[in-house]
């Protein structure tokens, strides 16, 4: 039907439908009825439910398969098995709040039921009862651990695909927008930084600009470990970047004895200034080598990281004049890395320095000794979750943590859940906002994936957590 009853239906507020449908089975129909189902549940922001005719049906001139489907804004949660020759039930879990949530971020939703009011009105306040089994149940359906990366190789491999394209597209077109031809880059050897390199390098490629003219600089501080050094060396020449080393120490030394800081006096003091004043001196030595060989810089910082505030404010890794990998989150960058390692993108040489930098632990290296990242802001694998139901759907902290606890029970306790969770949402909502409030221009490459302030995520720099953190108590601590 061209505007089919489920339609007024869902606008009307129905956020489940139910099609009983006497429908018999031809060559094809299958496929199709997949198509109609999948695609009127994603355009009703609804779940789907469908039932064709099964056994019992007269064979006279048809035949009757008894294809039941459950759709869910347009993913398939359950089929039967059809030409069934015993009962059989199909049965899921539906994320009603999920479906709420989108018609909320759908302005066209509430704008199409008020163009068809008179038809909708028809539809509202239909009473019905639906007996609901007693006590506790557990989830059915699968909660994804990684809601970024898609589990199945295939789709994964699209989406890494799709995402690096999007990526080289937008420098590309803010490259040929400025008339800029030279890119200013810092490269350490770790995950963001060789993935922004490799950006740039395909973005050369499309403008039919040579590599070279990526100026790529690795500056190793007090902490900068040989092997990520080594790694970033061997990931610049194998790129075919104008690769140069600046050590940035005799500058960071400077800067802490100008302002008197402990350590410049012989003293092991590791703080936030510490750690700051080199990452500070990088971006500063960066825009400064933009003026002088008129390129500009390109930032490498992520999506992970703009969620929980973790870069230097203003003159540090916060700032670039475009940020390739802004919108895309700790986890997705990790197999974008290993699908351009396996892909024909790159040479060899490329291939085997992105394998080894995909074998080397997080950390900024900006305090001598083993520093991990993860130990002060929490595991990736965990804050990205936290950060795809929070920021996509808008979930409280409750819902949230079992939909973490669901996925994640077998590496992580429900204790450690919380904790890791109270931290996200200290530093998302409360903390890290005013750093968000001014981040450059960058590719948006996911719905929902965007924490720009002229975007998806336009939020008060002077927020707090209060609410959030109240609904999180309610989690039980075992």
């Amino acid at each position: 039907m061209p505007a089919p009853p489920s339609s007024y239906a869902a606008l009307a507020g129905a956020t489940v439908v139910a099609n009983l449908s006497a429908s018999n089975v031809v060559i094809g129909k299958e496929g199709y009825r997949h198509e109609l189902v999948g695609n009127q549940s994603a355009r009703c922001l609804a779940a789907y439910l469908y039932s064709a005719a099964g056994q019992g049906e007269s064979t006279t001139d048809l035949a009757w398969d008894g294809h039941a489907l459950i759709y869910e804004n347009g993913t398939l949660l359950a089929e039967s098995k059809r030409f069934a020759a015993e009962p059989q039930l199909a049965y899921a879990d539906v994320d009603l709040g999920r479906l709420q949530a989108d018609r909320m971020r759908q302005n066209t939703f509430g704008a199409t039921a008020l163009r068809h009011r008179a038809d909708v009105e028809r539809f509202r306040n239909v009473e019905f009862s639906l007996p609901l089994p007693a006590g506790k149940l557990s989830l059915a359906r699968r909660i994804e651990k990684f809601p970024y990366v898609p589990s199945e190789a295939a789709n994964r491999d699209l989406r890494c695909e799709e995402v690096y394209r999007i990526q080289v597209q937008g420098l590309a077109t803010r490259m040929r927008s400025t008339g800029t031809k030279k890119l200013v880059i810092g490269v350490s050897g770790g995950l963001d930084s060789t993935h922004a390199l490799i950006v740039c390098a395909r973005a050369m490629d499309e403008l039919k600009l040579p590599r070279r003219n990526i100026l790529a600089y690795t500056m190793p501080g007090f902490a900068t470990g040989t092997r990520t050094k080594n790694q970033a060396w061997q990931l610049m020449r194998a790129v075919g970047a104008s690769a140069e080393e600046i050590d940035i120490r005799p500058a960071c030394m400077q800067m802490l004895k100008d302002i008197g800081h402990p350590y410049a006096k012989g003293k092991k003091v590791y703080d936030i200034t510490f750690e700051n004043v080199q990452a500070g001196e990088r971006t500063s030595h960066l825009f400064r080598l933009a003026n002088q060989h008129g390129g500009f810089v390109v930032g490498t910082g992520d999506l992970s990281e703009l969620a929980l505030g973790w870069s230097t404010y203003g003159v540090g890794d916060h700032m670039s004049h475009y940020n390739v990998n802004a919108s895309v989150p700790k986890t997705l960058i990790q197999y974008l890395i290993a699908w351009v390692a396996d892909s024909k993108e790159f040479s060899a040489d490329v291939q085997r320095a992105l394998r080894r930098v995909l074998d080397t632990d997080i950390s900024p290296e900006l305090v001598p000794g083993k520093q991990k990242t993860e130990s002060t802001v929490g595991p990736y694998e965990l804050q990205d979750f936290n950060l795809y139901y929070t920021l996509r759907f808008g979930y409280a902290p409750t819902k949230v943590a079992y939909l973490a606890w669901s996925a994640w029970r077998e590496k992580y306790t429900l204790a450690e859940i919380r904790k890791w969770l109270a931290v996200f949402l200290r530093r998302f909502f409360q903390t890290s906002q005013y750093k968000r409030s001014a981040i450059p221009n960058a590719p948006k490459v996911g719905s929902g994936g965007s924490l720009s302030p002229r975007g998806d995520w336009r939020a008060p720099s002077d927020g707090n957590a209060d609410a959030w953190l109240r609904n999180l108590s309610q989690v039980p601590v075992k």
